[in-house]
């Protein structure tokens, strides 16, 4: 059996330009569709790119926006991605709460699931599945919190809705915002209750020390040599993020060309290794009992100078504040 390569997309509008009074039309254009005036580098562009390579992209999208500015702005989410085919999955940035005009949790607030009751959590959870659904999604069969900022009881609320597969565990983030027992060697699809849990994927880059497999965060050699040493290690997936927004320069106001590289890169990797196969959520096999989790790739001192020379180069080109002309 190949390695199920999942390319995951959190599709979100930003908080922090809610708060700074950006309007939803410019957060959109910034954070979902990458408009900038050289062109536009959000999700279609990353769709352009998954068609060209037969990659089937899984966008986690965050309804939230839509306490604040209506279901439309859900609307206006989804409908590109279900236009081309790809997976729709549900997402959570519960900071948006901050401006909601109705609240499913009388008001409360937390800047993750994880800081909500088990009774908050459904609540949230359920408004954002029903959201999804009602702007013309399928009804979603997996869930990523933002933040990664899940716990235990995130699993449980999950389990009560009728949800079967959370990606909220990254061991980046464990211990500062999530809050889901895993061991952080947990690297394979591992069952808890009825939900699958699949941990994001990574490598080592020093030792005892991971580094998570998002586009942002390793470079090209890094992730195609993650991918390739997951092949021999018989993993039965590796599971990849980025973000919607993830093309651009921090301040979104230009493509960052290295990141772009990357991701172009990796598609072309998952489409000439015959022992990778593109998967998205509904396609994919549920674990048949317990395993030992498969082994990360190791650390390489070259690899990981390598990519920090890139990323010197990469902030330097395409970080720093150009003057206007």
């Amino acid at each position: 059996m190949g390695v199920a390569a999942l390319v995951t997309i959190d599709t979100e509008l930003s908080a922090g330009q809610q708060a700074r009074g950006l309007s939803v039309d410019d957060n959109l254009r910034q954070s979902v569709l990458g408009e900038t005036a050289t062109g536009a580098f959000g999700i279609g562009w990353q769709m352009d790119r998954f068609d060209r390579h037969g990659v089937r992209g899984v966008f986690f999208v965050d309804p939230m926006p839509g306490l604040v500015h209506g279901p439309q702005i859900v609307a206006r989410m989804i409908e590109p991605i279900l236009a081309r085919g790809h997976e729709v999955q549900l997402h959570i940035h519960s900071e948006w709460l901050e401006w909601a005009k109705d609240s499913p949790v009388e008001g409360r607030r937390g800047r993750n699931i994880g800081d909500f009751s088990l009774p908050d959590q459904i609540a949230l959870i359920g408004w954002a599945r029903d959201a999804l659904v009602q702007a013309g999604a399928p009804a979603p069969i997996a869930f990523r919190a933002g933040n990664f900022g899940a716990d235990d009881r995130t699993l449980a609320a999950l389990e009560a809705l009728g949800l079967g597969w959370d990606s909220s565990f990254n061991p980046d983030y464990a211990g500062r915002g999530c809050g889901i027992s895993l061991p952080s060697q947990a690297a394979d699809p591992v069952a808890v209750g009825s939900i699958v849990e699949i941990p994001v994927s990574g490598i080592e880059d020093r030792p005892g020390h991971f580094r998570p497999a998002q586009i942002c965060a390793l470079s090209a050699r890094e992730m195609s040599a993650a991918l390739d040493h997951a092949c021999r290690s018989d993993a039965p997936l590796f599971m990849i993020v980025t973000h919607s927004f993830e093309m651009l320069s921090r301040d979104r106001r230009r493509p960052n060309r290295m990141v772009m590289r990357r991701l172009e890169s990796l598609c072309r990797h998952i489409a000439r290794e015959a022992r990778i196969e593109s998967h998205g959520f509904a396609t994919l096999a549920k674990p048949q009992g317990p395993r030992a989790s498969s082994p990360r790739l190791g650390p390489s001192r070259v690899r990981t100078a390598l990519r920090m020379a890139e990323q010197v180069i990469g902030t330097w080109r395409y970080e720093r504040r150009l003057r206007p002309v």
